[in-house]
């Protein structure tokens, strides 16, 4: 069988809930990975079991399923030191207020888990943030130190929040990416250990953040196996020209100055046979999600698409060892 494939409504919080719906099954998507603050009250979510089979009946309205929900701008806050950009994600009243934020999210963090699975969503998809993102490049000086102790305080924050996923049964799926505790191959490897192997601790995993890197996918996939809870699929295209370097040059996305930019699903550089293949492999049966996001074109057309895209390419995994 199949995997379901949903459409994360990220990209789309400007429509109402309900015309998000409407796109989606218009497209043809199986269902959404919903979103807690720009598309779901998680303090409703928390508490009030009325409110959360509304959210479920609109999608049912729709023809339209949930098997996962993020919680990214509320997980950065747990671990993120404070500066102007986190003001977008926290309530008007805590900006400029670091102890506040960490404290607002980590309490909203300890509801996700039940929020979640109220509303029937066994995955949550989520960051975690850094203290010490801002240290990736080593001048000025960047100790071994100091990036132990940032491993160290996000280990302290977030073994509480696990214990609590662990608690309520929900799926914890930490998206590694750039910005993040875990960025790359070896940092994951890094984190996973400073959590103590906590076995509620999971990945969300979206190979569009490694490739521009140079990170292979597809040894992700195999290497972090068993932590691989839920998958997003994302595109990206490298092109270096002689001016442009991965670091993106404090250029916007979208600008074709850029050395890479998210392209829709099947326009970049992301091998996904090769990750279909690799899914296959270790027996993932969760939904693949499409996180579309593509500066130069129609979003109707690209969501579209890369669906149709993923329908073509997607092929369960042989019941037959052939000789």
């Amino acid at each position: 069988m199949k995997r379901k494939v949903t459409l994360t409504v990220g990209q789309w919080v400007d429509l109402t809930f309900e015309q998000i719906c409407a796109a989606a099954e218009s497209m043809g998507f199986d269902g959404l990975e919903l979103s807690f603050k720009s598309v779901v009250d998680l303090e409703k979510a928390s508490r009030d079991l009325n409110y959360c089979e509304q959210i479920r009946d609109v999608m049912k309205k729709h023809n339209l399923d949930s098997w996962a929900i993020s919680s990214h701008a509320i997980g950065q806050c747990v671990g993120d030191l404070y500066d102007k950009r986190l003001d977008i994600f926290i309530p008007e009243h805590l900006r400029g207020k670091p102890d506040e934020i960490r404290k607002w999210a980590i309490d909203s963090m300890m509801k996700v888990p039940a929020a979640a699975k109220n509303l029937s969503c066994p995955i949550v998809t989520t960051f975690m943030g850094s203290p010490i993102w801002k240290y990736f490049y080593s001048f000025p000086t960047t100790t071994q130190q100091m990036v132990e102790e940032g491993f160290d305080e996000i280990a302290v924050l977030w073994k509480p929040i696990l214990d609590e996923f662990k608690r309520c049964g929900v799926s914890f799926a930490f998206e590694v990416h750039p910005s993040e505790i875990a960025f790359d191959y070896y940092t994951t490897c890094k984190l996973i250990e400073k959590l103590g192997r906590h076995e509620a601790f999971g990945i969300n995993f979206d190979p569009s953040h490694l490739v521009w890197q140079g990170v292979d996918p597809v040894l992700f996939i195999r290497d972090f196996a068993p932590y691989i809870r839920h998958v997003h699929m994302k595109d990206v295209a490298v092109r270096k020209d002689g001016r442009s370097g991965i670091l993106g040059s404090h250029l916007p996305f979208g600008d074709s100055r850029r050395g890479w930019n998210f392209r829709s699903v099947g326009r970049g550089d992301v091998d996904f046979e090769e990750i279909i293949r690799a899914l296959n492999e270790i027996s993932y049966k969760g939904p693949l999600s499409v996180e579309w996001e593509d500066n130069d074109m129609d979003r109707y057309h690209g969501a579209k698409e890369s669906l149709e895209f993923i329908r073509k390419l997607e092929f369960p995994a042989s019941e037959i060892k052939w000789l």
